[in-house]
Formats: C-alpha cells, sequence, structure tokens
C-alpha cells in the first residue's frame, strides 16, 4: 500500500476518536481520588486509539521522556506508519488533579501538525499571555505592566477594565500578579489545574473570560498555541528559568535566549489540527456523561487551514463495540 504523502489531509475526525477515548477512560475515576489511575488509563486508550490512525506520526510533545514513561514519551512513534509524516503534541489527561477531585475544566488534548510544525521545548514552565481573535495586533505584551494590558484590552473592546475576567492557575506564584490585576479593577477566574484549556476559553466570545495570564507549562503552551491557531486570537510566551536545570534542559533543545517571547505561529506553525474531549464540565465542553451500556462525550476539533470549528457530540455504544472501550 502506497503511503500518504499530504499534508493538508483533514485528520479532524481521527483526532476526536483518539481524544474521546481518553476521555471515556478518564472518566471512569473522576472523583476517586487517585490521579494518577486517571492519568495512567487515559495514556493507555490514548495511545491505543493513536496506533488506529493510518499515519506515520512522531509524538513532540508528549507525557515525558522515555525514561520518565512507558506510553506517549517525546519521540515515540505513533500511528500505523502506514500514511503522511506528522508531529503529534498531546496531553492525555490535562487536570488529572481535577479529575481525582471531581471538579471541572479537564479534557483530554492532541494536536497534530505536518513534520516541523511544532517548537520543541523543555519540560519546564512558561509565562504566557492570551487573548481571543478580532483584537489589533500586540494589544497586550509580556512586557507590560498588568495595569497597561487590561487597559489596552478594555479600550480594544469598548469597555471598562472592570468588566475584564482574567483566567489563571490558582498557584502561589501568582500572588503578585493576582494583587496587581485586582489593583487594576478586573476580576479574576482562578482554575485548579488545565492551562491549555484556560487560553482556549479566553478566545470563546461566550465562555465568560476575556484574557489568560500567568505562568504554566511551557509544553502546554506549544498545545495551546496550537488551539489558537484553529481559533484564532493572540499569544505571547517566554520560559521560565527557576534553576540551572532548567537551563540546561532549555539548552539541550536549542533554547538559549531567556528573554525571547514566543508568537502563536513560532509556536504551532503550518497545517495544524487540534481536538479536545471534556473528561468534566466546563464553559467550553461538557464533561463525559455515563448511562448504562454507554456514555456521551463532548468535543471541539479545530482546523488552521480553513478555520473551522466543529463541536461534537458523541454517543458510545459499549454494548455494540466493547472492544473499542
Amino acid at each position: 500500500m502506497s503511503k500518504d504523502t499530504s499534508v493538508d489531509r483533514n485528520f479532524a475526525l481521527e483526532s476526536v476518536r483518539v481524544t474521546e477515548a481518553a476521555a471515556l477512560a478518564a472518566s471512569k475515576y473522576m472523583g476517586g481520588g487517585d490521579e494518577k489511575a486517571a492519568d495512567q488509563a487515559a495514556c493507555r486508550a490514548m495511545q491505543k486509539a493513536l496506533n488506529r490512525l493510518l499515519l506515520d506520526g512522531t509524538i513532540r510533545i508528549g507525557e515525558g521522556g522515555k525514561e520518565e514513561t512507558e506510553n506517549l514519551y517525546v519521540g515515540e512513534k505513533v500511528g500505523s506508519g502506514d500514511g503522511p509524516k506528522v508531529d503529534v503534541a498531546l496531553v492525555a489527561l490535562e487536570g488529572k488533579s481535577i479529575v481525582a477531585r471531581g471538579g471541572p475544566y479537564a479534557m483530554s488534548v492532541m494536536a497534530i501538525a505536518e513534520e516541523g510544525g511544532f517548537l520543541t521545548v523543555p519540560n519546564i514552565y512558561m509565562d504566557k499571555i492570551a487573548i481571543g481573535p478580532g483584537l489589533p495586533d500586540g494589544v497586550v505584551d509580556l512586557d507590560k505592566e498588568p495595569s497597561e494590558n487590561l487597559g489596552a484590552l478594555a479600550d480594544a473592546k469598548g469597555c471598562k477594565v472592570s468588566d475584564l475576567v482574567v483566567c489563571m492557575l490558582d498557584r502561589p506564584r501568582h500572588g503578585d500578579l493576582i494583587a496587581k490585576i485586582r489593583d487594576a479593577g478586573a476580576r479574576i477566574r482562578l482554575i485548579l489545574d488545565g492551562d491549555v484549556s484556560g487560553v482556549i476559553t479566553a478566545s470563546q466570545a461566550d465562555a465568560g473570560v476575556d484574557i489568560f495570564m500567568g505562568i504554566g507549562g511551557a509544553q502546554q503552551g506549544v498545545l495551546a498555541a496550537a488551539a489558537l491557531r484553529g481559533v484564532g486570537g493572540q499569544m505571547q510566551g517566554r520560559l521560565v528559568f527557576r534553576n540551572d536545570d532548567d537551563r540546561m534542559q532549555a539548552n539541550d533543545v536549542g533554547m538559549e535566549d531567556p528573554e525571547r517571547k514566543y508568537s502563536v505561529e513560532e509556536m504551532a506553525s503550518g497545517n495544524i489540527t487540534f481536538a479536545a474531549t471534556g473528561v468534566t464540565h466546563s464553559a467550553m465542553l461538557e464533561g463525559v456523561r455515563h448511562y448504562s451500556g454507554g456514555a456521551i462525550t463532548h468535543s471541539m476539533v479545530l482546523r488552521s487551514m480553513t478555520g473551522s470549528f466543529r463541536l461534537i457530540e458523541c454517543h458510545h455504544d459499549f454494548i455494540r463495540w466493547p472492544e473499542k472501550y
């Protein structure tokens, strides 16, 4: 069989099947207090579904290095091997602690790009700022004070700063940033985990969030950029070096400038397909709903080539096709 080398192939439904599988597996542990079991189940299910796809894929953003995890490690080959060569970025379960507690905003996330489409980043922190589409270029900037960014964003949106809602991770490291945002007059939505979902929420007009700020994972930053390539919006990311080990990791992947700001296009380029399935409820996606003999999932899939944004509700029949689950 000849290999399909087209980078224009529509991976939308294939991608959603992969995130659905991971979300279904993780949802069985919702509220059970065992985040490790939820994460492992999601990883196993995602790998199994990925290897069904007709593609020759290499994981560029994954669950860790080969020495750290046996499933979905960086550099692992995925897919059937009989299809186009692509790069894959994924988080099988974003918000594993959320699932363990039964909280909102947990998702399964994956993006597919043509070879070289994802920025190679170390597994360290990244400072991020992100807004949705339809706003002037450069309206916000990581080098500006929060009050400046919020004032400029309010002017661009034709509203008051007090109308703005800022989304960020609920972490002690954000204490000073939170104080500055409140001093500026904006409101804050703190989330337990999941800065990919936080960035996507900021891009959705009806999600009740205007901007994402703060420090999260660098690899999650690349995935968030992949999502914005489909839905639109602006984002800047800058690596955060806490110690010499972080600097060494950055140097190992060729990222030697600690002051460099990366744009959406620098983090995720070319033709991108991004898929996410809700594990627990959020403003964007409903979580998995189980019923006797099946379950319902809600997913989104975005394509950078067409700018299309699909919301997909799937009813899964565990009785008719038990081996799939």
